[in-house]
């Protein structure tokens, strides 16, 4: 009937079903879905900011965010600095009681979550060209579901692997390298996802030239976290249809009607 919207925000999976069974009515949708955001920093970055950023877009709420960078492609210039550095801090994470202020990292949302994480991260490791930089255990949680530790995997330019193409949603890492921009544009664009993207530059002509070639609803330059109530939240392809927040969501939620008078 008129006036009637469908609202979601989950995986995009359960959001293709409701599609579906909307189509028979034409109601209108909405859809926040799923993503798998790539993080990019360019040899031009400011290496320490992309540090505090990433660590903010990948390990907030122990990975478990729609928009959680979950591919960081590093330039080759830089790429052993980041990954010393970056590793170092994954190592000083705590994982522990999500109440407790000493806390970095909690629990996933359940056993079933933590064993997803689990299965994508083997069947990675389980490939000869992945290597597992650093994996932080040491905790009294590290063996307890729905726990996990977090990780960091090199993936060098392997791109054949789950953990390129699937959404982790959980506190992993992998990382690529890459030499030229078109390079990685086209990496940062090979899924089906298209939420939000991160990127590091100095370049303020290759911060726009980056960001309008990037398959992403939003685009992240410099910052780790830029949702707000004023900012349209929501992606692309299959991350979803329609925005959140900013008059861009009064709109989803709105019909426009025209009433022509004859004078």
């Amino acid at each position: 009937s008129s006036g009637i919207n469908a609202e979601y925000g989950g995986s995009t999976e359960v959001g293709k079903l409701l599609i579906r069974q909307c189509a028979d009515t034409v109601t209108r949708v909405h859809m926040e879905l799923g993503g798998n955001a790539p993080l990019i920093v360019f040899d031009s970055a400011d290496v320490d900011r992309a540090l505090n950023a990433t660590m903010m877009a990948k390990f907030k709420n122990a990975g478990q965010a729609c928009n959680a960078a979950n591919r960081l492609f590093v330039h080759s210039s830089i790429y052993s600095e980041f990954v010393e550095k970056l590793s170092q801090r994954i190592l000083a994470l705590r994982m522990g009681n999500g109440m407790e202020r000493k806390t970095d990292i909690g629990p996933l949302v359940n056993s079933k979550g933590s064993e997803k994480v689990r299965t994508i991260v083997k069947n990675t490791v389980d490939n000869a060209e992945i290597e597992l930089i650093v994996s932080n255990e040491n905790t009294d949680h590290s063996s307890e579901l729905p726990y996990y530790s977090p990780t960091l995997l090199s993936c060098n330019s392997n791109t054949n692997v789950s953990i390129f193409h699937e959404e982790i949603f959980g506190p992993v890492a992998a990382l690529y390298s890459f030499d030229t921009e078109d390079e990685v544009i086209h990496l940062a664009n090979s899924t089906r996802y298209g939420l939000q993207a991160y990127i590091f530059t100095r370049d303020l002509a290759q911060s726009w030239r980056v960001s309008e070639a990037l398959e992403y609803g939003m685009v992240a330059v410099n910052e780790g976290a830029i949702s707000s109530a004023c900012n349209p939240f929501g992606g692309w392809k299959e991350s979803g249809i329609g925005r959140e927040a900013g008059h861009f969501g009064i709109d989803e939620f709105t019909e426009n009607k025209l009433i022509c008078f004859g004078l």
